[in-house]
């Protein structure tokens, strides 16, 4: 059954959008301080779509993201007793008190760990805010640790090219069913 290639495709086709890079950078922006899906999702088709450009869009996504994430300081700093309530409820909470943690063991470490890692960032960017690390170190572990990020995932799918794209069009199917089998395998193991 081959549903992953239309949307495979779809996704190529929005990649080349001549709009994708604003997209991109709102993503980016959003995904640093509130919002859930990660950038990597956009960056790496475009990167794929258009090699030439990867590095533009990596570094739109790595300045694009340090400026939600210092929304998201913002916010941690000025309105986290507004948020704290919602953020008990959430599926972040545990994530939040990792980041506090994380904080208090290894300060600008932390921030930099969770702008290259798949860790929620946005979660470490408030966190930041409501502990008041110091913005310098704050900004910079940001910059470095999405740089390092953004640029890798850019860097790799450039480096791939259409060599990439091609094979990946031949077997988006069979890779889209083997990642539903891993979750869903996934899912039941940890449940066990």
């Amino acid at each position: 059954m081959k549903i992953f290639s239309p949307l495979y495709q779809r996704a190529m086709q929005w990649a080349r959008h001549r709009r994708a890079p604003w997209f991109l950078g709102g993503l980016s922006f959003a995904e640093s301080s509130f919002f859930p899906i990660p950038p990597d999702v956009m960056l790496a088709p475009m990167s794929l779509a258009n090699p030439r450009r990867a590095l533009w869009f990596a570094l739109i996504t790595t300045l694009a993201s340090v400026a939600g994430g210092l929304l998201g300081y913002v916010i941690g700093s000025y309105a986290f007793e507004m948020i704290e309530p919602w953020l008990r409820t959430s599926r972040y909470w545990s994530s939040y008190s990792t980041a506090v943690e994380w904080f208090h063991e290894w300060g600008f470490w932390a921030v930099f760990v969770a702008g290259f890692s798949p860790i929620p960032y946005k979660v470490f960017t408030i966190a930041a805010g409501a502990l008041s690390m110091a913005l310098i170190p704050f900004t910079l572990a940001s910059l470095v640790g999405r740089g390092m990020r953004f640029f890798m995932v850019a860097g790799l799918m450039a480096w791939g090219g259409q060599r990439m794209e091609a094979m990946l069009q031949r077997y988006i199917d069979r890779l889209g069913w083997a990642t539903v089998i891993a979750v869903v395998a996934g899912i039941v193991l940890y449940r066990a």
